[in-house]
């Protein structure tokens, strides 16, 4: 006989720089009125990934009450499980839930996350840190992406999308093109690049950073992920390409390289930082490995 449908809602209070907190009145009323539904509060980092693992076995349904990050710790918590997991978006960015389809005010994404079908996504799965495993929802940046955002981190009296346009201005400053030995295996052949790189991600989603369209052409349920490399340019013309990645034509661009890919080697010879998702590692030593786990995770869009 199959289990009864239960909700369980993991709502993490420290999203959004700490104001997610002010939801949890509107949202305990909403999860109290559906009767067969636990609302469950994360105490720490990681603690969303812990509640995810021991629900995923009493209930079929997740709901990731947070952001980017609160969502990339369920999605690693039960990927390759049945379990379904909905999206309530109240982090500072929710860059996924503009990939997979639903949106509109808070009300109405609750009421989406109790109505709407399920489907089978892609997850990025990563491999660093000389043998760490960990995977990725939206997207994944070395270098520029990556410091941009540390500091989005450590900017926490400024909220949304300004965080990330502050951030980007602050690292810009001082940043340099990053030495990197990049291999991508696409569905055409093997490519390999071995040059300064000003900007590279590997993409599931098609924004990053509240606005801008790294991977415009960006399907989580297509089995490849989307690389989006920006070339060395002079740091005079990087205006420019913030204008181009906003609009997400900078595709189109000569000194872009912009590919679909099942896997993606990367070698950097000095320490560099990276982000999965908004959550940010640092100091980062020798070869990553980025790879397509098609269906990894079912969701509600």
């Amino acid at each position: 006989m199959r289990k009864r449908t239960r909700y369980t809602f993991i709502f993490n209070p420290a999203a959004d720089k700490g104001r997610a907190f002010r939801k949890e009145p509107w949202l305990k009323s909403r999860v109290s009125a559906l009767g067969d539904a636990s609302l469950v509060t994360t105490e720490y980092a990681g603690h969303a990934g812990e509640i995810a693992l021991a629900a995923s076995h009493k209930c079929d349904f997740l709901v990731a009450c947070g952001g980017d990050g609160t969502l990339s710790e369920i999605a690693n918590a039960v990927a390759g499980s049945d379990v379904v997991v909905g999206v309530l978006p109240i982090g500072s960015a929710n860059d996924f839930i503009k990939t997979i389809g639903y949106a509109g005010t808070l009300h109405e994404a609750f009421q989406e996350c109790l109505a709407g079908s399920s489907r089978k996504v892609d997850l990025g799965h990563v491999v660093f840190n000389r043998g760490e495993r960990r995977y990725f929802v939206n997207s994944l940046g070395i270098g520029l992406t990556g410091r941009i955002a540390r500091k989005v981190k450590l900017a926490t009296w400024l909220k949304g999308e300004i965080s990330y346009v502050y951030a980007l201005l602050s690292v810009f400053v001082g940043y340099a093109p990053v030495k990197m030995h990049i291999k991508i295996t696409a569905p055409d052949g093997v490519l390999e690049l071995h040059e300064p790189v000003f900007a590279f991600s590997v993409s599931n989603g098609k924004v990053e950073g509240g606005r801008f369209r790294i991977a415009p052409e960006a399907d989580p349920a297509d089995g490849l992920l989307d690389v989006c490399i920006l070339k060395s340019i002079p740091k005079r013309s990087f205006p420019g390409y913030v204008v181009k990645y906003l609009r997400g034509n900078q595709i189109k661009d000569p000194l872009v390289l912009y590919c679909k890919a099942s896997c993606v080697e990367i070698m950097v010879p000095d320490t560099e930082t990276m982000h999965m998702d908004g959550e940010v590692f640092e100091t980062l030593p020798g070869s990553i490995r980025i790879s397509v786990a098609p269906g990894a995770l079912t969701v509600v869009s």
